[in-house]
């Protein structure tokens, strides 16, 4: 990458945030493009102690206007805006489809019609479906179990049309399940956390069996920075994950053992999947990242959630471990 301006969208959320401080950290020139609010709020970037160094527009990823505006004077994208809650997505599929691919393409048309020098679209494992093999690799076909990951499926494969037919330098991240401070009460780990914080006297969750290959975000903002790095990227669709997976019930287990919990586990069906909608097993293989970068995880599991509790005891407000949001 250039020293010249980076426009990361979704930057004021939860990857994104971590991403805009590390390329601030970095000596990168960083625009963080986000979604209009009526309160000009910044999100996590908004007490950031960068903040000051950081430009921050606002727009709307569906409007190619918008996003043709926030390139301008970019050398290099790094496109993270996405609606991501699975549960959502079987009660809005239309918005789905509208953020998660008429925004990538409003971002590669632009790419393409300015002129910038890269773009790193960020993917997601759920594109692979429920595996044939394990571990999974980036040639495993992709099927979609729910319209979160139809629209994913379609964001990257338009990607990849545009390297390509037009010869758009575009690189595919597909990370494993992120987690870390900043994330959103939706995901596994900050809801087992927060109503343990809480005091609950039982737990509230959904299926316990399947298994998943978490990556600490420190992991993931370095992936995607060694990917923006490596020439050899372009058109090619790289995993970002351990090579390790537990399941949500020793997940469970693990985390109220840091906590010095005892628990009581209820399932509640409206947190579980349609059967045919869940993915009963991701565990990433990452020698495609490691044969081609020099990116290494270096944040293990238990060192991850420790960071991740210790982060919520300081900023419990906003998560609400009383209410079950989709």
């Amino acid at each position: 990458m250039t020293t010249d301006r980076l426009l990361i969208t979704g930057g004021t959320g939860f990857i994104g945030s971590h991403l805009v401080e590390r390329c601030v950290e970095s000596g990168y020139q960083v625009r963080a493009f986000d979604r209009y609010n009526p309160n000009n709020s910044w999100g996590w970037l908004e007490f950031s102690r960068y903040r000051s160094e950081i430009e921050v527009l606002l727009g709307d990823i569906r409007d190619y206007s918008s996003v043709l505006n926030a390139i301008k004077g970019c050398s290099a994208v790094f496109h993270l805006a996405a609606l991501v809650g699975i549960p959502y997505s079987y009660e809005s599929p239309l918005s789905y489809v509208r953020t998660n691919i008429e925004g990538t393409y409003n971002v590669l048309e632009a790419a393409r019609t300015l002129g910038a020098q890269q773009v790193v679209i960020t993917s997601t494992s759920e594109v692979y479906g429920t595996a044939q093999q394990f571990p999974i690799s980036e040639e495993h076909p992709m099927t979609a179990q729910s319209p979160y990951a139809a629209t994913k499926i379609a964001a990257d494969n338009l990607a990849l049309s545009y390297f390509r037919s037009f010869g758009t330098a575009v690189k595919i991240a597909r990370p494993f399940n992120t987690y870390g401070p900043r994330q959103s009460a939706r995901a596994i780990i900050p809801t087992i956390i927060a109503q343990l914080l809480a005091d609950k006297e039982f737990l509230e969750l959904g299926n316990l069996k399947p298994t998943r290959d978490f990556t600490y975000v420190k992991d993931t903002v370095d992936a995607l920075l060694a990917i923006a790095a490596c020439d050899q990227a372009k058109g090619q669709v790289l995993n970002i994950g351990n090579n390790a997976e537990i399941s949500i019930s020793e997940l469970v287990n693990k985390i109220a053992k840091i906590c010095d919990r005892k628990i009581q586990i209820v399932q509640k069906p409206a947190r579980q999947r349609p059967v045919e909608s869940e993915i009963d097993k991701l565990l990433s293989d990452n020698s495609k990242i490691q044969r081609m970068t020099n990116w290494r995880p270096t944040v293990s599991l238990d060192a991850g959630l420790e960071e991740t509790l210790q982060w919520m005891i300081r900023n419990k407000v906003g998560y609400k471990a009383q209410v079950y949001a989709i």
